[in-house]
């Protein structure tokens, strides 16, 4: 009996350690914000390039949210990965469970040496609660509640660098209501002082308009809350070529006096699977948007590593690129 018991005992803590995340290295270095600019402690300028993983809850559905996941996601040569947590997804797993996710994910990111940006993927119009799909769908209660819990657990986890607020406000007006800038300044304002009195150190990510791409009300209208980022979406088709002029207008200028990260950029040919306005271009758009961000100083993960959301980096779970997905990889690592 007790021989069979030692042997159960050894098969219990063989199995739990090949599940077990292996994590290697060290606690990353606090990030904050000085200027436009991102520094770590000793005041090293961080530059942020990554990846857009989907949402956690599938992964792990589909057994991929796994050491081998983030171990191909860091062969990118990449230091930051971005989680999108969809409100329906948090219900529907719960709290507790959700956490469990974020803890392993978060764990594995740190293990790889790479930051982690929190981001609560709703799509719509957060004043009046009009969203574009119910997969989406929040209030400005959950949405709040949402991120003093994100600020109890991780407010003191310096690997996760930023908490972006809300994914792509619409606003501005149409069938998604009306909402003013000043208007959702106020909403972010408020939810920054809610997050920093939990006592997080993360720095918070507020997008524009027009899903998340136009900046254009920041300079003369800034978030009146110091240590603040903003973001930007530009998909390919969010203008028309030339892109340059146009990107700086519409967001680029706002890199000359505070950080921005475009927290999605991604393509994908018109023949593609999931091909859908705006990500319809061709491999010149990575050329173009990278040269863009370099010269700016602007940090960036592309959308999205895996088989099934558009426009995906992989084909399969064996990691084999598509074809924008090798454009990125070879683009980003030179």
């Amino acid at each position: 009996m007790r021989s069979n018991f030692k042997q159960v005992l050894f098969l219990f803590i063989v199995l739990t350690f090949l599940n077990a995340p292996i994590i290697k290295g060290q606690d990353l270095p606090w990030v904050k914000v000085v200027g436009n600019q991102f520094v770590d402690e000793v005041g090293n300028i961080i530059q942020f390039k990554g990846l857009n993983t989907s949402d956690p809850d599938k992964l792990d559905d589909e057994g991929q949210w796994s050491v081998e996941y983030f171990r191909q996601v860091k062969s990118w040569d990449i230091n930051i990965v971005r989680f999108p947590i969809h409100p329906e997804a948090w219900r529907k797993r719960g709290k507790e469970a959700y956490f469990q996710l974020l803890d392993k994910g978060i764990e594995m990111a740190r293990g790889e040496g790479l930051y982690v940006i929190l981001d609560w993927h709703s799509i719509g119009n957060l004043r009046s609660e009009i969203y574009q799909h119910p997969r989406y769908n929040t209030t400005k209660r959950e949405t709040f509640e949402f991120w003093i819990e994100m600020a109890q657990r991780y407010g003191n986890n310096p690997t996760v660098a930023m908490f972006e607020l809300f994914n792509e406000p619409t606003l501005g007006g149409g069938r998604f209501g009306v909402c003013t800038w000043s208007e959702w300044t106020e909403i972010m304002k408020e939810l920054i002082i809610i997050i920093r009195a939990h006592g997080a150190k993360n720095i918070p990510l507020v997008a524009g308009f027009n899903w998340a791409y136009d900046l254009t009300e920041v300079v003369d209208h800034p978030i009146d809350a110091e240590g603040i980022a903003y973001v930007s979406h530009p998909y390919p088709q969010k203008r028309d070529q030339p892109w340059e002029d146009k990107w700086e207008a519409d967001f680029g200028h706002v890199a000359d006096l505070y950080p921005v990260v475009l927290t999605e950029i991604g393509y994908c040919g018109e023949n593609d699977e999931g091909a859908h306005i705006p990500v319809i271009s061709d491999p010149s758009y990575v050329t173009k948007i990278l040269d863009y961000v370099a010269l700016k100083g602007m940090s960036y993960t592309v959308w999205v590593f895996d088989p099934a959301w558009s426009p995906m980096l992989i084909k399969d779970w064996d990691f084999n690129l598509t074809e924008p997905g090798k454009v990125w990889k070879a683009t980003m690592k030179n």
